[in-house]
């Protein structure tokens, strides 16, 4: 519910735009302002992530899920969902192999039994860049500020100098052979709740049946669309199938710092299968109405103490009445 409570307050925001300092407004309107400082506006497009495509499929939970989390997501039945791929950057013709089209999104609304939605929006990205909403808009203004021909050191090189988390983040990344075959990660912490009423952090982790990922001078050498228009080809030919899991926090691990990647000898249990396997005809149109939340959550799916989720949820929903005026 406090999702929505952000959104309201943040449309509620607009109508002040014109008379508040930018300095003075909600760190979720600075952020969206300073994407489109750096990759420019486009009427209609995400402010980032701009470029994607929408395709469908189900999702089918594991016996273990249940034991974690009480939500009817995981009870075991198949939960129909809309799934959007997509590149980096609020650039709505990046070509697909471009190393700034890293990293590449993947975001799910699973249409639960009773008409509500719970979202999950994850990408290639092992860890977040940065830990706070006022360091990311730093580090996009930087950016803006580092055009090809500035001085050196750059802005930019200026903050990652201060910043480590942003080139090792970075280095994670890389250009897939197809939408299809790369990892998608949730930098942010959830937390399930079970039926006894224990409590379980978790990250997750949405793992294709293999990866493959290109060199950047292969990558580079791609079509334009390379990606936007394999995967509906390869759904012609049978489905895509995901394994979602679920790496569980041990005590001590920060739940509240999406710059710092769990270890990796921390338990993963399975959740479940996502099966995609069809693309949305008109998929331009139906993601400009497409909202996914990270914060929109049902009942044995709760926010962890991560100030980002909520930044986040204000930021997108932002995004999306900008697109949608």
């Amino acid at each position: 519910m406090r999702s929505y409570k952000l959104i309201a307050v943040i449309m509620f925001g607009l109508t002040w735009a014109g008379i508040v300092r930018a300095e003075d407004q909600p760190i979720e309107q600075q952020l969206v302002d300073a994407m489109n400082k750096v990759f420019g506006v486009h009427p209609g497009f995400r402010a980032n992530h701009a470029k994607g495509i929408v395709v469908e499929g189900s999702f089918k939970a594991s016996p273990e899920a249940a034991g974690l989390s009480r939500a009817v997501l995981f009870n075991g039945s198949s939960t129909p969902a809309t799934v959007r791929f997509s590149d980096s950057t609020g650039i709505p013709n990046i070509p697909d192999g471009s190393a700034d089209a890293n990293p590449h999104g993947m975001a799910i609304k699973f249409r639960l039994p009773d008409g509500s939605e719970t979202d999950m929006v994850i990408n290639s990205l092992k860890f977040f860049p940065v830990a706070t909403g006022e360091d990311f808009r730093d580090l996009l203004l930087a950016l803006a500020a580092s055009p090809p021909d500035a001085s050196k050191p750059t802005k930019f090189e200026q903050f990652t100098a201060s910043h480590p988390s942003v080139p090792a983040a970075f280095a994670t990344v890389g250009t897939p052979d197809s939408f299809a075959n790369e990892v998608y990660y949730g930098v942010n912490a959830f937390v399930f709740v079970n039926k006894a009423g224990e409590r379980q952090a978790v990250r997750y982790q949405m793992m294709p049946e293999r990866v493959v990922h290109l060199a950047t001078a292969d990558a580079a050498k791609q079509s334009p669309n390379f990606l936007v228009d394999e995967l509906p080809e390869r759904l012609k030919r049978g489905p895509v199938t995901f394994h979602l899991r679920a790496q569980l926090a041990a005590a001590g691990d920060s739940t509240k710092d999406p710059t710092i990647a769990w270890p990796n000898d921390r338990k993963v249990v399975e959740l479940g299968v996502l099966t995609i396997d069809k693309a949305v005809p008109n998929s331009a149109e139906a993601e400009k109405k497409l909202l996914f939340l990270p914060g929109q959550l049902t009942d044995g799916i709760e926010e962890s103490d991560d100030p980002l989720i909520d930044i986040r949820n204000g930021a997108y929903a932002l995004s999306f009445s900008r697109r949608n005026p």
